[in-house]
């Protein structure tokens, strides 16, 4: 009995030192896709430093020489009181190539001013926030739709708790961004539990975020989603949802295990 306690002992310190690792000195680069843009995301960072005012993060992107950086929300989180590391970041990447961001709901969370606040902090950046817009852009002689998504609050959170949350479908779509364009149209969504509305709607390319890799993943997948739902449909890596192609970025920030912070590199 003795030893089984000893080794119980054992294995729950190495798996301490193994989470504290991984939280504090990890940075994985997954990367995906075979076309000629090479499209870096960024996700999910909340309150993580990485080295000081995300140092790590913006000499990994630097490294992979991005054509295009997606920000797709949670840069910072609802109660943080101090934007400058998000700031700093935004700054940095928009020296490296050209920064899109649309919000995700720690950004639009109506519990705090964090919304005003992360507007004007994005006003002094060169990136470009899409809130329900698109923007035609050409990169590597291709044009490309890309459009930011934002969602309403309550499919997040609704009366203070997570039941009974609002859903998207294809007409829900199109209330917030109008028909989908002709051509080729890359989405920002930071929510990726309504893929199957992105493909309908007219996405051939999704970029999401906001279930940071389920937070803890067991044999591949992720155990929860920030709506207190266990085993996500979509967590983390690309999945193929009729016609479109949906990219889930684990994120960066948030407490996880067997689930390093990640970023991103997408060749569209």
């Amino acid at each position: 009995m003795k030893i089984i306690i000893l080794i119980v002992v054992i294995l729950a310190a190495a798996l301490l030192v193994y989470a504290v690792i991984e939280n504090t000195l990890m940075l994985k680069v997954s990367r995906y896709g075979s076309g000629n843009i090479r499209a870096v995301q960024i996700s999910d960072l909340h309150k993580r430093r990485f080295g000081g005012k995300g140092k790590r993060v913006i000499e990994a992107v630097k490294e992979l020489s991005p054509h295009v950086i997606f920000v797709t929300g949670d840069l910072v989180s609802r109660r943080e009181k101090d934007l400058s590391t998000a700031e700093n970041v935004l700054n940095e990447l928009c020296k490296i190539s050209h920064v899109y961001i649309i919000l995700g709901n720690h950004e639009q969370s109506p519990e705090t001013d964090i919304e005003r606040r992360f507007l004007e902090m994005v006003k002094s950046t060169e990136a470009v926030l899409l809130r329900n817009e698109r923007k035609r852009i050409t990169i590597q002689h291709r044009d490309i739709n890309l459009i930011g998504l934002e969602l309403p609050y309550s499919v997040y959170k609704k009366n203070g708790g997570y039941s009974d949350l609002d859903k998207v479908d294809k007409e829900a779509m199109i209330r917030l961004l109008g028909y989908p364009p002709e051509g080729e149209n890359v989405l920002l969504a930071h929510n990726p539990l309504f893929a199957e509305a992105y493909a309908e709607w007219g996405a051939d390319v999704t970029f999401s975020g906001h279930v940071h890799g389920g937070s803890v993943r067991l044999f591949g997948k992720g155990l929860l989603s920030p709506e207190r739902k266990f085993f996500p449909k979509y967590d983390k890596g690309v999945y193929t949802v009729g016609n479109m192609k949906l990219v889930v970025s684990a994120g960066l920030g948030k407490p996880r295990l067997f689930d390093p912070p990640e970023i991103v590199v997408y060749q569209l």
